[in-house]
Parts: C-alpha cells; structure tokens; sequence
C-alpha cells in the first residue's frame, strides 16, 4: 500500500469523523427549535414510537437473513475453505456483517432524528417558511452526513486493515442485501397505509388527507420514516459503497496512485456536501429553488477541490474528466426527472387535467410520460458510460473500465447533498400533517404544503439520481466482476475472459433470465403492498363501523391507530424477504448452469431491464402524486371534484411504483452483480455448461 494511498486513507477517516460531528451539531441544532404545542408533541410520540418498533423488528428479522449468509459466506467465498485460505473467508464473513451493521447504524440515526425534526418542522412554520424550510432540511442533512460518513469511515477502515480488495465486495454486498430488504420493507410498510389512507379517506369519505379520524394516518406518517429516511439512506448508502468498492478493485489491478485517488475525491465529496449543507439557506425563491441550488453549490464545489488536488498530487486528468462527466449526467438526470415530476411543468399539468376525463385517462397519461421520461436518463447513463470509457482508454489497457467506475464515484460524490434533500422530503410530509393534527391554522397549512410539494419534486430528483448513479455503478461492477473471474481463472488454470458475446446462446440465455428478473421482482413487491392494503382497508372500514362518533369527529373519540401499525409492519415483515430471495437464487442458480459466461448476459439483461423500470416507475408515480397536489391546490375543479378523484386513484397506482418497486430494483441489480463478483470462482469451476 503507498504512501500516498495510505494519507488518503486517514484523511478520509478524518473527514469522516468531522461529518459526524457536523451531524451531531445539526441534531442539537434543530433539537434547540421551540416545540410547545401538546397534541403535536402526542402525535409525533406516536410516529416516532411506531417507527422505533418496525424498525426494530425489521432488523430483528434481518439479523437472522445476515447470520445465515455470513455463515454461507464463511464456508463458501471466496473459495470452498476446504480448497482455499480460511483466513480470506473469515474476513469476507466479517466484512459483509460490517456492512450491513454500518447500513442499519445510518438507518437508525436518520429515524431518530426525523422524527424530532418533524414536530419542530411545523411549529417553526408558525414563524415563516424560511425557518421552517431550515429546519426541516437540517433535519434531513444529519442522515446525509450520517449515510455519507459510515460510507467512508468503513471502506477507509477495511482498506487499512487489507490489501485484499475481495474483502470490500463483500462489505458492499452487506450493505447492498441490508439495504435490499430494508428498501423493500419500509416501501410495503408505508404504501400499504398511504395507498389505505387515501382510498378510504379521500375517495370514500372525502375528508383531508391528515384528518385525526383516519385510523391509518399515524401508520402513513411512520411509512414516511421507515420507507424514504431509512430505506432511502440504506439504498444510497449502498450505492456509495458500491461505486467504492467497484473502482477499488480496479484500481487494484492497475496498482499506481488509482486507489489513493478514488479517496481523495470520495472524501473530498463529503467535504462539498458538508459545506454545502452548512450554507443552505431558503432566499426569496422557492424551496424547491432552494433545495435545487444547494446541490449546484456542491457540484460546484466538488468540482474546484478535486481539480486542485488533482493538480497537486499529479492523478491522471482524463480520470479527473470522467469523474465530472459522472457528475454532470448525476445533474442532469435529476433535471429530466424534475421536468416529468414537478408540478410546475406540462407533463404534471397535462396528466392533471386528462383526470377531468376519469382516471382511465390518468392511468395512461402517467404511463405514456413515465415512459417517455426513461429516454433522457438511459442517454444520459450510456453517455456517461461511453464518454468516459473513451476518455480513459488511451492511458492503458484496463483504465477504460475504471473511467466507468470514476464516473460513477464522480455521480456520487455529492451523495450527502442528495439524501439531505431526500430526507427533508418525508420530514416536511410529516409536519404538515402534524399542522393538521395540531390546528395550527390554515396559514401554516399553506406553508407546510409549499415545502411538501418541494419535498415531492426533490424525492424524485434523488430517485432519478439514485438509479443513474446505480447504473454507472453496476456498469462499473460487471468490470469488478470480470477482473475477479480472470484473478480465478490464473489461480485455477481456466482460460481468461475479456467480453461477453451475445451470440453465445449461453451468454443469450442469461441475458433472457437477467431481464426477467427485475419486473418478477416488481410484482412480488407491489402484490404485497396490494395484500397488505386490503387488510388495512378493512380494518379502517371496521372502526369506522363500529366506533361510534369516529366518523363524524365527536370530541374524546380516537382511532385504534395501533391496529393499522401492526397490519401495516406485520404484512411488510412477511413480504419483504421472498422478493430478495428470489433475486439472489436465480443469480446463483444461472451462474452454476451457465458459468461465467451465463452471468455476463444475466447482468446485461438486468442493468438494461432494471434501469428502464426503476426509471419509469419512479418517474410516473411522482407525476401522478404531483398531479394530484396541483389539483388540489384549486385546478380543474379543486378538492372533492371528479378530476381530484380520478387523480387519487392515478397516486394510489404509482405509490407502489415511486416508493416500493421502482426505488427497490437499483438496489437490486446492484446486489447481483456483487453476488456474480463474489462466487465468480464457484461459477467458474462449478457451472453445468
């Protein structure tokens, strides 16, 4: 290990505990704000009580997933111990269950504080949008620098502790699997008592959407959490690693100053987004305006620092190029998206006044401009991918691929930026229904709407951007996994592979499986949020039929709002395991038919599927979701009208598609393409064909 990969190394461990303390200050900061209202305070008990629990039987449930694959991999990668050195295998085990406890870490500090942060989120709306705004961003920023920093601080740890860069696949695959399930978990919890809420609710009832009477609606609130603050920060969580871990092994391979720069620009990305987030403020624009600029501030940042110490410690300038070609596509990726999402632009209007019509019309104008919104992002990813692979190939054989895996690294570098912003999206959700709850006012409604709107079109930037940079990341980690058959192949004696030919009906027939995969996967997860609303529909029915004075909102009656929590955790519990199992066996089950060649295809067809889904998903159902606010908010007939109904309906099928399906499949591809990386040995010299 150099000199100068080692000083990289502790200045990224060092940089990563400054981030902590930044979140640590940021935490006491917004804990400072006043809250003094009682009933908010009961509320927001309630949703921070009801996140606690799922979460932690969530991981109660994970543990017993982690313990019996690091038990796998302990006897099986990266070799068989009784073929190989037991000491790689013990630190593979090690460093997967690291992984997947760093994620969890990340998920457990982002619940904690968002749920404070919301009930001072909309007390503060009391005093203006600004402080509001502040608030609830600052909220967010501690799981940006929490995610962010655990990153870092465990690739930098495992890298001082190896040479082995093996060992870091496996702490990104621990990650990876975490964030899969947790993804998966919190997506079921919270659509489940979204998708009930608002069908009984708004459609049957027609009462507002954060009415006290909705026996669902604290479930709705601790989706929220569960589902974009944790789910969300151990989805880009795992893409951080990911996009590290993957350059790391090229950069092993290469040798060189490679490795000491993928840390010098992944630590001075944190740097960006901690200076960035501390000089985020709400000016005389929008929040959306506001939220939007904070991320150019920290581009632009990113951009002068890793220039300079490019300069400096003389890396390679055309890595340098690919890095920012990354960054760049990152931002515009986000901008496509917020042209198919926001509720200021023509696809939002449009859909919103095709519901005039009925929601059949709302349903196919929300397919039609998901499907058109994949076309920018998927360019956008290949040209990233192409650029930056010709950029790099005229410096040396092998440098080609780790231009992909710069650019990926560059597209992520801002990541703590990105789930800021994330995280601010369910926090000022949930504080404009605790201003509902808390009767604060039809002026703090106005403020707290604005802000969640702003959430809204920010959540689906950071989708848009959290699926592009696990495109490149992928791309990047199909190289990984060529680099690792290849070291296989000389150890054992096998011929080497540098392409995978499509021709090759081996190499077709897991193309054909691998493209399959990510819509089977899909359906298994919305056919749960589907099971799982019926049951929660029915019991909302049931105490509303059998409470008296619930409907009508005598004083002194209260929903069983426990009832929902239980339904809504219980069901996502049961059906966030199967999804995920699925995935992984048929990757192992197509690697130890076909061989290395079968898997080559198999990740093509499920980059290439995965990215065209989770694109279209997350993209149509924040039009929908957005159409449906613009609605609202007094166009085409207002609250209650038919169009306001249609558009419902329109929201009820994409938020299966924006926050459990579409978000879940980048995590999903990124976890085969680490399993085909880690048992590439076991495809190479156990496969059937």
């Amino acid at each position: 290990m150099g000199n100068t990969q080692n000083t990289f190394i502790f200045v990224s461990l060092g940089i990563s505990l400054i981030s902590f303390l930044f979140a640590a200050w940021l935490y006491r900061w917004v804990q400072s704000m006043p809250s003094d209202n009682k009933r908010i305070a009961e509320v927001g008990k309630l949703i921070r009580d009801g996140s606690s629990t799922f979460l932690r039987k969530e991981y109660v449930a994970l543990a017993k997933f982690v313990c019996v694959a690091a038990l796998l991999i302990l006897v099986f990668l990266p070799t068989p111990i009784w073929r190989g050195d037991i000491t790689k295998n013990i630190f593979m085990a090690l460093a997967y269950v690291a992984g997947t406890v760093f994620s969890g870490i990340a998920g457990v500090i982002g619940i904690r504080v968002a749920t404070v942060a919301n009930m001072k989120t909309a007390e503060a709306a009391q005093k203006g949008i600004k402080p509001s705004f502040l608030t609830g961003f600052r909220g967010g920023a501690v799981m940006g620098m929490a995610v962010v920093g655990s990153s870092l601080l465990g690739i930098a740890l495992l890298s001082l502790l190896t040479d082995d860069t093996t060992v870091l696949l496996g702490f990104s695959f621990g990650a990876s699997s975490l964030a899969l399930f947790a993804k998966a978990g919190g997506g079921i919890f919270t659509k489940t008592a979204d998708i009930s809420a608002d069908l009984v609710g708004k459609v049957e009832l027609g009462i507002p959407e954060d009415d006290p009477r909705n026996p669902a609606v604290i479930a709705d609130n601790v989706g929220d959490n569960v589902g974009d603050v944790a789910g969300m920060g151990a989805d880009l969580f795992d893409s951080n690693v990911a996009s590290m871990s993957a350059a790391l092994v090229l950069a092993g391979e290469l040798g060189g100053n490679n490795a000491a720069m993928v840390f010098c620009y992944a630590a001075s990305g944190l740097l960006a987004s901690i200076i960035g987030v501390f000089m985020a403020r709400m000016g005389k624009g929008s929040p959306t305006t506001a939220l939007n600029n904070s991320t150019y501030i920290t581009t632009g940042i990113f951009a002068v620092i890793t220039a300079i110490a490019t300069a400096v410690f003389g890396f390679e300038w055309r890595i340098w190029g690919a890095s920012m070609i990354g960054l760049a596509i990152g931002v515009i990726i986000g901008i496509a998206s917020d042209y198919f999402t926001d509720d200021s632009k023509k696809p939002v209007h449009n859909a919103a006044k095709a519901s005039e019509s009925g929601p059949a019309l709302t349903i196919l104008s929300g397919v039609s401009y998901g499907f058109m919104s994949v076309l920018p992002s998927l360019v956008g990813i290949g040209v990233s991918a192409l650029a930056a692979y010709k950029l790099c190939e005229p410096i040396g054989e092998g440098y080609a691929m780790f231009g992909i895996a710069m650019a990926a690294v560059g597209m992520l570098s801002i990541v703590g930026m990105i789930i800021s912003n994330d995280a601010y999206g369910p926090i000022v959700d949930n504080a404009r229904g605790l201003a509902e709850m808390g009767n604060l006012g039809d002026e703090v409604l106005e403020i707290t709407d604005k802000l969640d709107s702003a959430g809204n079109t920010v959540k689906a930037i950071t989708k848009g951007f959290a699926i592009g940079a696990a495109g490149l990341t992928v791309i990047a980690l199909l190289g990984a996994f060529m680099s690792e058959v290849n070291v296989a192949a000389r150890a054992y004696g096998y011929p080497e592979i540098d392409s995978f030919d499509i021709m090759n009906p081996v190499v077709f027939f897991g193309l054909l499986i691998g493209a399959a995969v990510p819509a089977t996967f899909s359906a298994m997860l919305i056919l749960g949020v589907d099971r799982n609303a019926q049951r929660m529909v029915a019991e909302i029915h049931r105490q509303f039929n059998t409470i008296k004075g619930l409907k009508e909102g005598k004083p002194g009656v209260v929903p069983e709002y426990d009832k929902c929590i239980e339904i809504a955790t219980h069901g996502a519990l049961k059906e966030l395991i199967p999804a995920g199992l699925v995935a992984i066996l048929i990757t192992l089950a197509v690697g130890f038919i076909g061989g290395v060649e079968a898997i080559g295809g198999y990740l093509c067809g499920n980059i290439v599927a995965g990215l065209l889904l989770a694109l279209f998903m997350s993209n149509a159902g924040g039009l929908w979701d957005n159409s449906k606010k613009y609605i609202e908010s007094g166009h085409h007939g207002g609250k209650g009208s038919e169009a306001h109904k249609a558009a419902v309906v329109g929201d009820t099928v994409g938020d299966p598609f924006k926050d459990t399906a579409g978000p879940s499949i980048n995590t999903q591809i990124t976890v085969v393409s680490l399993i085909a990386s880690l048992a590439a040995t076991l495809f190479l010299s156990l496969s059937i064909f």
